[in-house]
């Protein structure tokens, strides 16, 4: 996924590699905001986007070097990204391991991706991280890695530390719950329109 309005930025990060502090600027002033929004979906509050959005780019220029020119850098800077999201997210063990139980319940119908887009549609942004922050970490972020930064379950795989069949798996249980959720706002909210 690409920042929209934003070509890659080949000749900033040559010049940031080579210590330039104003294409170092540029580069967080271009990115930045993307990240922020990206963070705060994925974390469960406003300071831990903020806190993460900053170590992730302090980790970005310890990491410069690896980048490797011939892929897109925002998709490299989405994975730099979630990967520090998740780490932030297991090491805090925030929500016990509801992820993991009774995957053997989960219903096989799948809600229709399109059903679950209406409904995040109909929802103020703040609604939407409301739902998302009910879920447990592993399905969040799956979620947010999955439709609002465009990885591919094999980047998904890698990030959280499953095998590849088991994201699906997760993120059909992270839609049905998101779904539910959502329904079950959405009927609190039917009462007063805006």
């Amino acid at each position: 996924m690409s920042v929209p309005g934003i070509t890659e930025p080949r000749d900033l990060i040559v010049r940031a590699r080579g210590g330039d502090t104003q294409a170092w600027g540029d580069l967080y002033r271009e990115y930045a905001p993307a990240i922020f929004r990206f963070c705060r979906r994925a974390m469960p509050t406003r300071e831990d986007a903020e806190d993460a959005t900053m170590e992730i780019f302090m980790k970005l220029r310890e990491k410069l070097g690896q980048y490797d020119t011939s892929r897109s850098f925002s998709a490299w800077l989405y994975k730099v990204a979630a990967n520090h999201c998740w780490d932030l997210l297991r090491r805090r063990k925030a929500r016990h391991d509801k992820d993991m139980e009774d995957i053997e319940e989960l219903p096989l119908e799948n809600p229709e991706p399109n059903q679950l887009e209406k409904l995040i549609e109909e929802r103020s942004g703040e609604e939407v991280r409301r739902a998302l922050n009910t879920l447990g970490a592993r399905a969040r972020m799956a979620l947010v890695m999955r439709y609002y930064s465009d990885m591919s379950y094999d980047e998904i795989a890698d990030a959280l530390g499953v095998r590849r069949p088991f994201v699906g798996v997760v993120l059909l249980r992270a839609r049905h719950e998101l779904r539910d959720v959502l329904q079950g706002s959405g009927a609190l909210a039917a009462g007063g329109t805006q």
